[in-house]
């Protein structure tokens, strides 16, 4: 998921964490390298632009275990796979047990069957994916009319038409603003019809709700994601291809259009899962940590390459390039891959919960999810006076083209949103999004995607910033909270 925070039930976790783990740091055959000078940077950001440690744990990640859905196989799998690795590479390896949503997608077709001007015996069939949450039609699936809107005004407009009829939100990605480096707002403003509009329709009577794929690169595929419905009106819900979406606005305005739907997926109950927290203990701070990370479940339609197996594999890359550099920080780096950030965030309200006695302790938190695009910089949620703190950082960084600091009050990243509202500094790489929309939520999200020079800067990017981070002498503050 693109980091745009979505609201979804939390649980509470049985295990607090913390105390225990980071006992023995002093064990470690690792060097305590001098904090932050101009020399070890450079080695840390030159070591991980020559390293293909990362792309090879992606790769085993989406070709060896393949989609990640919550409470699926494929979950269990890739958890047991990041702990390994990561025990491999002599981190302090601990599961963070973590109940989660376990939706399965069941059987998905559509098809036009009557509309103005249809030859005899004509049918046009409707490429579609089920919604995370969607609700079921019966097995032999359901009749009904299509009404086709195009904002929530217009659904309002015509509220008393919306009963008994599947109502489509015929909304467009705005490729043109993701184009210009504003993938997030376009983003933002399309998922808000796949998250609440199925919901606002079964409000009004609708037997089913369909909505326009969030995202560009016009290939008839569907876009699957999260919504949001109440069980006591759990109205089957789907993505439309762009080009569906248009088919049926076009023979809409011809006259009455129907569609025969079938949807059958099931919610199960919670499964049992983890987050997986992989610590390279400090020095001399050891009790204060720096979280990196990225969300290890994807969506059951692909492999997850870039949503998110690369911001997984690049927050492995930075414990494996400080450990092959034998360093050891101050305060200890804390490797999380969250479970759950798709379809209800359940991993980060987790690790919150666990922590928020000692949330002084949390002093920064790193995620990547916005893809494997280049990374041109930092993001952060510091307060503005922590800003000239991070000059020689980036200054570091500007040989590989990534050296831009980028304030702003909140970032909002899914799996940190509770971590960054109670006052701690929230950080991710700035990438170029705007090409990542073309295959999210998609069975085009593979490995083939990502360019592993990319994925190179990416692990130099997080490496030395959460370097920088667990050895900065002045305190860089809390952020400001909204």
């Amino acid at each position: 998921m693109y980091t745009v925070f979505k609201t979804a039930l939390g649980h509470k976790p049985a295990l607090t964490m913390l105390a225990g783990c980071l006992l023995g740091a002093t064990a470690l055959t690792a060097l305590a390298a001098p904090a932050n000078d101009n020399a070890t940077l450079a080695s840390i950001r030159d070591s991980a632009m020559h390293d293909d440690w990362a792309y090879q744990r992606l790769a085993d990640l989406t070709d060896l275990v393949g989609p990640r859905l919550s409470g699926s196989p494929g979950a269990a799998a890739a958890v047991e796979q990041v702990a390994d690795a990561m025990r491999k590479l002599g981190a302090r390896v601990t599961l963070q047990p973590v109940k989660v949503p376990h939706w399965v997608r069941g059987a998905e077709s559509a098809e036009l069957v009557e509309y103005a001007g249809r030859p005899a015996g004509i049918t046009q069939r409707v490429v579609l994916t089920a919604l995370g949450g969607s609700g079921a039609t019966p097995a032999a699936g359901l009749t009904a009319p299509v009404l086709v809107v195009h904002s929530f005004e217009d659904l309002q407009a015509h509220a008393a038409e919306a009963r008994g009829r599947i109502v489509l939100f015929d909304v467009p990605f705005d490729q043109q603003m993701a184009d210009r480096g504003m993938a997030g707002p376009a983003y933002g403003h399309g998922a808000n019809y796949r998250v609440n509009g199925p919901r606002k329709a079964a409000e009004l009577g609708a037997v089913a709700a369909l909505v326009r794929s969030v995202g560009g690169a016009d290939y008839r595929i569907a876009h699957t994601g999260a919504t949001v419905l109440d069980d006591k009106a759990r109205i089957p819900a789907a993505a439309v291809t762009t080009e569906d979406a248009l088919l049926m606005a076009r023979l809409s305005a011809r006259g009455a259009l129907q569609m025969h739907l079938t949807l059958t997926p099931q919610t199960l109950p919670d499964a049992d899962s983890y987050n997986v927290i992989a610590d390279l203990p400090g020095s001399d701070k050891a009790n204060e940590v720096v979280i990196v990370s990225g969300h290890l479940d994807s969506w059951d339609l692909a492999t997850g390459a870039n949503d998110d197996g690369a911001g997984v594999a690049g927050a492995m890359g930075v414990l494996a390039t400080l450990k092959k550099l034998k360093l050891q920080p101050r305060r200890t780096i804390r490797m999380i891959a969250w479970m759950n950030e798709e379809n209800g965030t359940r991993g980060g309200k987790a690790y919150f919960a666990a922590n928020q006695n000692q949330l002084e302790k949390q002093v920064a938190a790193i995620e990547s999810d916005s893809g494997s695009g280049r990374p041109f910089g930092v993001l952060s949620s510091v307060a503005p006076k922590a800003e000239p703190l991070f000059e020689p950082l980036m200054a570091a960084l500007e040989p590989i083209g990534a050296g831009v600091f980028t304030r702003r009050d909140e970032l909002g990243a899914a799996d940190l949103h509770p971590l960054e509202r109670a006052g701690v500094p929230v950080f991710e790489p700035h990438v170029d999004t705007h090409s990542y929309f073309h295959y999210h939520h998609t069975p085009a999200d593979t490995l083939d995607k990502v360019n592993p020079d990319d994925l190179r800067r990416h692990v130099a990017v997080m490496s030395a910033l959460s370097w920088y981070l667990a050895n900065l002498d002045q305190p860089i503050g809390r952020s400001l909270k909204p």
